[in-house]
This record gives structure tokens, sequence and C-alpha cells, in this order.
């Protein structure tokens, strides 16, 4: 067992409604601290994770956005999770701090996905009250080695 932040975020995760994830791109893909701790994370955390809803934002100077920000959807939708969208891939651009702030559509990208997040979290919220959460089967893993 480790003592770390995924200890300490576990918890949170679980009572939250949603997650937004955020990272850096370095080598057309995410942080290496910041993969290792969402591999831990939704590998240990032991609860439901569908119909929370998560978010991916990266960053980069020029390219590699498009793959990080896809490495990073697939930890939700592996649980079952509703992926947050925007008006375009949720990335903004900028080579040294601040100047991602200088990325107007990417800003504005940003912008739409937290008012897409918010809607979807209450949607999801009026929804459970309503009808409930949908029902899973029981998973059923496949090996393809015959």
């Amino acid at each position: 067992m480790f003592d770390d932040l995924v200890n300490e975020t576990a918890p949170k995760f679980e009572a939250a409604d949603g997650i937004v994830v955020g990272s850096p791109v370095y080598y057309a893909g995410p942080n290496a601290t910041v993969q290792a701790f969402l591999d831990r994370l939704f590998y240990s955390a032991h609860f439901d994770k569908s119909m929370k809803v998560g978010a991916a934002a990266v960053a980069c100077r020029r390219g590699g956005a498009s793959a990080t920000f896809d490495r990073l959807n697939k930890y939700f939708t592996i649980c079952g999770m509703p992926v947050a969208s925007s008006q375009y891939w949720n990335s903004v651009h900028g080579g040294a701090p601040g100047e991602a702030a200088q990325d107007e559509e990417g800003m504005q990208t940003m912008r739409a996905l937290a008012r897409n997040m918010a809607f979807l979290m209450k949607s999801i919220a009026l929804g459970k009250e309503k009808y409930g959460l949908p029902e899973n089967e029981p998973h059923t893993y496949t090996n393809f080695i015959r």
C-alpha cells in the first residue's frame, strides 16, 4: 500500500459528480506523473465510477494535443463515465507559462467545456433523481487465447 496523493484523492473522487484531468503534452502523451497517478487512481479506487462526468484538458506548445486528449479520455470511457465535450478538442497552446491564456480559441474551448460539464452533471443528477442509474450487467471477461 502506498501512502500518497492517490489515497487522499480517491474518496474525493468517489464523492464527486465529475472529474477534470489536465496535463501538459510531453512526446505526444500525458505527463508521466499524471499518467501514473491516474493509472493508480482508476485501478485502485474500487467504487462505481459510471455516470460520473469526466473531462480532459491538455496544454501543448505545438503538437501532440489530440493524442494526449485521447489517452486521458480512455480512463473515463473504460469506467462508463460520460465524457464532457466542448466546441473543439479540449486543448490550449503555448510554449511558456502564461502563453496559453493568449490562445483565444483554446480559452473559448475551455469555457465551453466548463459550461457543458456543469450542464451534463446537473442533467445526470436530475436523471438519477427521476429514473435512477442505468442497470449494469456483471462484467464478462473474454480471453482471446483459444
